[in-house]
């Protein structure tokens, strides 16, 4: 079954019932993604953390302002040095256990000035 040359994608379109306007054309939003800081802007805060996390202790950093794209290249950059799990999203860094001191030395390094531990 071939598609109609028509776009027509209902899951672009859950929340419109009914249009009684014949010139209604339905727009998506576009969020445009923000633009990546410089590492010397951008205010990082470096912390522990073990809340729901069945009492392991995993490193959170958060304050990343930019894509998605560079935050998980500054998470494999972070996992990679510290030879450990973690994932990247949301706009944080978890890495998988008490690396606190090592994470601000390696920030440091890649140009992050405005890094300071929390707690």
């Amino acid at each position: 079954m071939a598609k109609s040359s028509k776009h027509n994608d209902w899951k672009e379109r859950l929340n419109v019932v009914y249009s009684t306007n014949p010139n209604f054309q339905y727009g998506t939003m576009n969020t445009d993604e923000t633009e990546t800081l410089s590492p010397n802007q951008q205010k990082l805060r470096v912390q522990l953390d073990s809340k729901n996390r069945s009492g392991k202790v995993v490193t959170l950093i958060t304050g990343f302002v930019g894509t998605d794209d560079d935050l998980k290249e500054l998470g494999r950059m972070l996992k990679n040095k510290c030879g450990v799990g973690g994932s990247a999203k949301d706009g944080k860094v978890i890495v998988q256990g008490d690396f606190k001191q090592k994470i601000i030395e390696l920030l440091k390094q890649e140009g992050y000035t405005q890094t300071k531990p929390v707690g």
